[in-house]
């Protein structure tokens, strides 16, 4: 369990920055499991979802850099909240996903031109004997926004699937598994997006300074 309190490259919970995000944030809370849920509303809510600037370099991929921005997409917000999770004792652990009915606007999914998102990430947190899986992407305004519930999370059971929208609608679908890991798998994150967005790797429009895909042009 050691390996999942460590800091790491991406999970630097030992940073000033992310023990003070962590402490803050978790003021009041008197167990592992109240720690967890406190730290899951921060990071969802508090720093908004943007998918529209990918920024894939390695130093901004680390916690305490994340933590010099107020928004971020899901790959970020995982990364956030298992690193804030190990800096108050809590083990953690990243996990990454395929997901069809991804939350974006139409701007988006016609520039990565799939009815699927590759590498959606998650947070899964040791509580109570076992690994809780949370993905804190989705703030709820934005929710709100698109008529969508919000995903809630009480320490106990996953908090992954937001399947279907406030009509009853098919909303995501979860489609594969890459596992889970101790740290962002860096490579394999820029390896799957080459492999399944080619035509935007390779198309300099949508690339800044080497590693920065702006969706917003």
């Amino acid at each position: 369990m050691e390996q999942f309190l460590s800091p790491t490259e991406f999970l630097d919970s030992d940073h000033d920055s992310v023990r003070e995000y962590a402490e803050k944030n978790t003021v009041g809370a008197s167990n592992d499991t109240e720690r967890a849920i406190k730290l899951y509303y921060a990071v969802r809510d508090d720093f908004q979802y943007d998918p529209y600037v990918l920024d894939l370099r390695r130093e901004s991929l680390r916690a305490s850099k994340l933590l010099t921005k107020k928004r971020g997409y899901c790959v970020e917000k995982a990364v956030l909240l298992a690193a804030a999770a190990r800096s108050v004792g809590i083990p953690s652990r990243l996990s990454f996903y395929i997901v069809r009915n991804h939350i974006a606007t139409e701007k988006l999914a016609k520039a990565l031109e799939k009815d699927y998102l590759v590498f959606h990430g998650a947070a899964e947190m040791f509580l109570e004997g076992k690994w809780v899986k949370a993905t804190p992407a989705f703030n709820r305004r934005l929710c709100d926004f698109l008529g969508v519930d919000p995903i809630e999370f009480d320490g106990t059971s996953d908090a992954i699937f937001q399947e279907y929208d406030r009509k009853g609608n098919v909303f995501m679908e979860y489609l594969h598994e890459y596992g889970a890991f101790d740290d962002m798998p860096y490579q394999m994150f820029l390896d799957e997006l080459e492999k399944h967005y080619p035509h935007i790797t390779n198309n300099p429009r949508f690339v800044t300074d080497g590693l920065i895909y702006d969706f917003r042009k």
